[in-house]
């Protein structure tokens, strides 16, 4: 005998119940990721519920792939970006560069990263060395 797990809905009835569907405003978005904490929250999920929440879930990355975006930084612009998110001054750089004056000519473009400062910057930070560098996105 098949035991019926309470509350548990069929594929057919999740998509019955919230039809998945392109998202084009924020309330859309909204509605999906509400639809999606409720199934996480209640745990114990079937197959078929998790295999709902991916789709809805690829929903939402594709409207905040477009509408999200985060730009993407490096270089000068990282470190300047990583200075103000820990509330740092260009002096808490100088172990990293040896002098204040270093400091101030990388951040100001006079002087180039060098790969010994992008290791220590990235030890400091605790981000990859990668992150110094700009993306190399692959194009459709």
């Amino acid at each position: 005998m098949k035991t019926i797990q309470k509350n548990k809905k069929s594929y057919i009835e999740l998509l019955q119940d919230f039809p998945p569907r392109p998202i084009h405003s924020e309330e859309e978005l909204d509605a999906f990721q509400k639809v999606v904490y409720e199934l996480i929250d209640r745990g114990n999920l079937s197959t078929e519920e998790e295999e709902y929440i991916s789709v809805l879930c690829t929903l939402v990355e594709q409207y905040e792939k477009v509408h999200h975006s985060i730009p993407d930084i490096y270089g000068v612009e990282l470190i300047e970006a990583l200075l103000e998110e820990f509330d740092l001054k260009q002096k808490d750089l100088v172990p990293i560069f040896k002098t204040e004056s270093i400091v101030s000519a990388v951040l100001n473009g006079h002087r180039k990263l060098m790969t010994e400062h992008i290791e220590k910057l990235a030890k400091f930070f605790h981000v990859s060395p990668a992150a110094f560098f700009p993306s190399t996105q692959m194009t459709d």
